[in-house]
């Protein structure tokens, strides 16, 4: 059973990992330095420890003890910092509704060979770098059955608090990688048997339901870029096929993380 140990204190150094959660900056520094992230919520907590990541530290209200015991009795080694609501607050900055977080340990990212093996539908996505979108995006593609994702290296970190919120823990389930590569990355999926498609709003490009329909051999790459740049032109034109959705009321272009639901919908409908 974790150490419960009840704080009174904000500016105790023990609680030094839940300091200025919005503070982005800090925490990028704070979490790339020390290798940790931070589960907000009971359910994000529970899949975090289910799924195996060590865990540094607890920190929580009284009334979530009860619900978190068995992550708690999971994880003898790390204590449990117990404190008001209040003093959550003062820590973290901001009102922490939900009453629970851990700081828990990251993992080495798997090689790209590892995440692909057995992978029929994937979705590769370049500098989407807003942690929202990061997280919907992971949440739809286990929801709607995608079996990896794959980032480019300035992508938003997956495993960062707010996309880990947005995401429901789905970060924690679902294979994923950042790629060395760059440069070479789709053609190198291409050659890895997967028929490459750029989502592009651009009005010259196939209808993706339509390319679904005529066969893709059963291994598919969906291609996604940030919001407002899209793809570079170098990821686009070396996809295979480049696909997209028809709209209405001069509407031009979805959300990456609203295409990226029905792409996923589309090419998972079999």
């Amino acid at each position: 059973m974790a150490e419960l140990i009840r704080i009174e204190d904000p500016t105790d150094p023990r609680l030094a990992d839940y300091v200025s959660l919005r503070d982005v900056q800090l925490r990028r520094h704070l979490e790339a330095e020390h290798g940790f992230f931070i589960a907000e919520g009971e359910k994000v907590v529970r899949r975090a420890v289910d799924a195996g990541y060590p865990v540094r530290s607890f920190l929580m209200a009284e009334r979530w003890l009860e619900g978190l015991s068995g992550e708690l009795a999971a994880s003898p080694d790390a204590p449990c910092y117990v404190v008001t609501e209040d003093l959550a607050e003062q820590v973290t900055g901001f009102h922490v509704h939900r009453g629970a977080l851990a700081a828990l340990e990251r993992r080495a990212l798997p090689p790209v060979d590892a995440v692909l093996e057995g992978a029929r539908r994937i979705v590769l996505l370049e500098d989407v770098v807003d942690h929202t979108n990061i997280g919907a995006i992971f949440r739809c593609a286990a929801a709607l059955g995608m079996d990896a994702v794959l980032l480019s290296p300035r992508c938003a970190d997956p495993l960062y608090r707010r996309s880990i919120k947005v995401a429901m823990g789905a970060v924690f389930s679902l294979p994923w990688t950042r790629l060395d590569d760059w440069y070479d990355a789709v053609p190198a999926l291409e050659e890895a048997g997967f028929v490459t498609i750029a989502l592009t709003p651009d009005p010259e490009a196939q209808e993706l339901a339509e390319v679904v329909d005529r066969g893709t051999n059963g291994r598919v790459c969906l291609i996604l870029g940030s919001e407002g740049p899209g793809l570079s032109a170098r990821w686009l034109h070396s996809a295979q096929i480049k696909a997209g959705f028809a709209m209405a009321h001069g509407v031009d272009s979805l959300n990456v993380a609203a295409a990226a639901a029905l792409a996923f919908f589309v090419i998972t409908r079999d």
